[in-house]
């Protein structure tokens, strides 16, 4: 095991109770009437209650291989926090995915997260080296979905802002996620480093996630734009064009981001800005309440 010390900046992770209504049937294209966007939102949605399932399982699994006498105590109560905050984020998917499935869409990518993680277990069932296999799977999605929520929370209220004209709860429930995401972004990151994870491992298993995760997503917003009926319109494959390749796209504003992953020198903390992930914590603060708080434990 190596003797890394532990991150020096451990911050305390709140758990937030999210105000937002699950459980009233949302506008089948909720984000601006647009179809191709809301499908691709439905679709990220599909896959985190089984993706941040296993993100809890490989970050639980680590931490029983850390050195308490060489670990910072502080960083077992980041680590808690982080699971406490993914473990929201799959419940509160879950209950948005009920909400498509009774607008008839399918969820094809969680299942084939089950079927993933099914096997390499299998395949790393007699390695001493599992921990670090997952902990690498987990902090590469980990800086995928930091990315995301960066860009989410740093465009709010300009012509980039994919969720601009989204319907209020919506946007809640989206920015609430992006800013957790950025706020825990180093968490397996610094687990996997603590534990002695080297960096040709971490960069094989990105480039393998980069694969899934480009397929999985075009599969899935594919699928939900069928089912919805509007895969077919001019309408839809123009939003994704610009969603694509457009002044404010995906390919121009997230690759040079996720390329940066593959420096050896890199860390989370060197991505993103923790100013707009407060400023939206604190402007929205009335949206949510830490768990165990007094409030938070009678309601």
């Amino acid at each position: 095991m190596s003797n890394i010390p532990s991150p020096d900046f451990t911050p305390r992770l709140i758990v937030r109770r999210l105000s937002v209504d699950l459980s009233t049937p949302m506008r089948r294209h909720w984000n601006g009437g647009d179809a191709f966007l809301t499908a691709f939102y439905n679709a990220l949605s599909f896959s985190f209650p089984e993706g941040e399932q296993f993100f809890i399982e490989s970050v639980r699994n680590g931490v029983q291989h850390l050195d308490a006498e060489t670990c910072n105590p502080a960083f077992h109560d980041t680590i808690q926090g982080f699971i406490g905050q993914e473990a929201t984020h799959r419940h509160l998917h879950a209950q948005y995915n009920i909400q498509l499935e009774a607008q008839g869409l399918k969820n094809h990518w969680g299942p084939r997260i089950v079927k993933r993680k099914t096997r390499a277990r299998r395949l790393f069932l007699k390695s001493t080296k599992r921990h670090l296999h997952e902990l690498a799977i987990t902090a590469g999605y980990e800086h995928f979905t930091s990315v995301l929520g960066d860009l989410t929370l740093q465009s709010i209220g300009k012509e980039s802002d994919w969720l601009q004209d989204a319907d209020t709860s919506q946007q809640t429930l989206w920015r609430w996620h992006a800013a957790e995401e950025c706020e825990h972004k180093a968490v397996a990151f610094d687990l996997y480093q603590q534990l002695g994870g080297n960096h040709t491992w971490r960069l094989l298993w990105v480039v393998y996630l980069s694969i899934h995760f480009t397929t999985d997503v075009i599969r899935q917003t594919i699928n939900n734009l069928w089912h919805d009926r509007t895969l077919h319109k001019p309408s839809t494959w123009w939003s994704a064009v610009k969603f694509c390749f457009g002044r404010y796209g995906w390919l121009w504003r997230c690759t040079p981001r996720f390329a940066a992953y593959f420096r050896k020198d890199f860390h989370p903390n060197q991505m993103g800005s923790e100013k707009h992930m407060r400023e939206w914590q604190e402007t929205n603060k009335s949206q949510w309440q830490a768990v165990g708080s007094p409030t938070a434990q009678e309601t």
